[in-house]
């Protein structure tokens, strides 16, 4: 998960802090090689042991895949927030149940009759399963692409006009938007969209902000998407080059009225805000209309979403008329694994937990508790301890979520053998080359060989996956930083990233 935005203002240290830390603070810079365990183990229990970790936990282990042999663990089995490392877990579990090829189909159906001149006597209603894939980060930045899929569906089978409505059925998913514990600041700073069976952009709209004419006047606001339903309520004013820029939106919650708030330096660059869309099937179901009117296909009546506990709109009598494709599974957990994206990760979880669902089970059993259950399915099967994993949802976007070390490297190993080993291997950051990880160990011996999955609250730190030692040992790792409160200018994952290196660096063997 992207970390959160808490430090807003600039705040100037005293001298004496500065030279403390230009003497003291640790980078991740190359260490002297460690050329047996026992001195692995000195230096990094020399790292725990400063004095500026005195309120803080660790939780680390580090094993050998090839011998099995635990090369180091401290309170390995102390329960700790992963902040996203949550999501090695769900994308195991979506790469175990599914595989890598698997595609979420999205079907679209003609409620009524199509006649020989493209009349469709009815709805045309697109019905959700859960695919994330539609978005600018994965398509580009030309918006309408997103609807190609479904143009081409629509109108291959002939429909050229509807005379009914445009329905976006999202009831598949059952449950609140929001992954459970989530914080109301989640959504208001845009790091996260509402979860639903049909998404769009990943549920988030962006606005341009401009200067304006001159100082004094209103910066020029500009919506790059169509159909939101959203008022932009204009709060920003152009000041002179010399005053910095700031801008921030506050979104009630509930409302359909976002107020963008702040300042721009007249000579000052453009800004893109991004706001979170409220009832994320109704937006779809909007700009579908749009996409299909600048095809020629008109739509008579109205365009709206239906979410659960609505009833489904499908009925015996709705015809299908086909179906768009995600891309392959591997695809889609690649790219919510290697920027961190939260919404994408939950919705795989919710689309395991429907298509898991017992038949038996209550219609008010939520799609994020089922996917929680097969999650403790996979993971007693996987021989992963399960007693020492606690989550509320999939993503860890929530501070409730906890886990060990000892658990996230058992799942590791477990996945460094499956089927899907490759798959899930390849959705990890590498270390100063992409995703979450592409600023951090540039130009050290870590960089293009760790494989690793970030996670970042503002009192969480976590960073578990795979490195290669300096005499070819592969070794599995999960360090996790909790209550770590960083002197001005430095991170959690700054104290995490020494180890790292001592790792990569290590010139002996897990056997010394």
């Amino acid at each position: 998960m992207n970390a959160k935005k808490f430090n807003r203002y600039l705040i100037i240290y005293p001298l004496a802090v500065m030279v403390w830390l230009a003497t003291h603070a640790v980078c991740a810079t190359e260490t002297n090689a460690a050329t047996s365990l026992s001195e692995l183990t000195h230096q990094i229990e020399a790292h725990l042991a400063q004095p500026r970790f005195s309120g803080a936990l660790w939780g680390i282990k580090i094993v050998s895949l090839g011998t099995g042999k635990t090369l180091f663990e401290h309170h390995a089995d102390r329960l700790m927030s992963p902040a996203s490392n949550t999501k090695l877990y769900t994308g195991a579990l979506g790469l175990d149940k599914f595989g890598g090829d698997y595609q979420i189909a999205t079907p679209v159906y003609a409620a009524g009759k199509i006649s020989h001149s493209g009349r469709l006597a009815g709805d045309l209603i697109v019905m959700g399963r859960g695919d994330p894939s539609w978005n600018s980060r994965r398509l580009g930045t030309n918006f309408w692409t997103i609807f190609d899929p479904f143009i081409a569906v629509i109108t291959n089978a002939g429909v050229r006009r509807v005379s009914g409505d445009l329905i976006a059925d999202a009831t598949f998913f059952h449950g609140q938007p929001t992954g459970s514990s989530w914080t109301i600041d989640d959504l208001r700073d845009g790091e996260v969209g509402e979860i639903s069976a049909l998404t769009l952009n990943d549920n988030l709209t962006q606005i341009r902000v401009s200067p304006g004419a001159t100082p004094g006047s209103p910066c020029i606001l500009t919506p790059l998407q169509p159909g939101t339903g959203l008022i932009f309520s204009n709060q920003t004013l152009t000041v002179g080059s010399h005053v910095p820029a700031h801008l921030e939106t506050f979104h009630p919650l509930g409302g359909k009225i976002i107020f963008i708030l702040g300042q721009l330096p007249a000579d000052g660059a453009d800004e893109i805000l991004d706001a979170v869309v409220p009832q994320p099937a109704d937006w779809f179901a909007a700009a579908l209309k749009i996409a299909l009117a600048r095809h020629g296909v008109s739509v008579s009546g109205r365009a709206y979403g239906v979410a659960w506990p609505q009833t489904s709109t499908i009925n015996s009598s709705a015809v299908k008329l086909g179906e768009v494709l995600s891309p392959p599974l591997r695809e889609v957990v690649r790219s919510f694994m290697k920027p961190s994206q939260n919404l994408e990760t939950d919705m795989l979880l919710a689309d395991v937990g429907e298509l898991t669902r017992a038949t038996n089970a209550p219609p008010w059993l939520s799609s994020e508790d089922a996917g929680l259950a097969a999650l403790r399915a996979f993971l007693t099967a996987a021989g992963v301890p399960v007693d020492e994993i606690h989550f509320d949802e999939g993503s860890g976007v929530s501070r409730n979520n906890l886990t060990t070390a000892n658990a996230t490297v058992a799942l590791l190993q477990f996945m460094s053998k499956h089927r899907e080993a490759a798959a899930f291997t390849d959705s990890l950051p590498i270390a100063g080359v992409d995703g979450s990880l592409r600023h951090r160990l540039k130009n050290t011996a870590a960089a293009g060989n760790v494989r690793a999955k970030t996670g970042t609250l503002r009192w969480a730190h976590a960073l578990s996956g795979y490195v290669t030692t300096a005499t070819g040992e592969h070794l599995v790792f999960s360090i996790m930083l909790n209550r770590y409160n960083p002197l001005p200018g430095r991170t959690g994952h700054d104290e995490i990233d020494p180890l790292i290196l001592m790792l990569a660096n290590f010139a002996g063997r897990s056997t010394d």
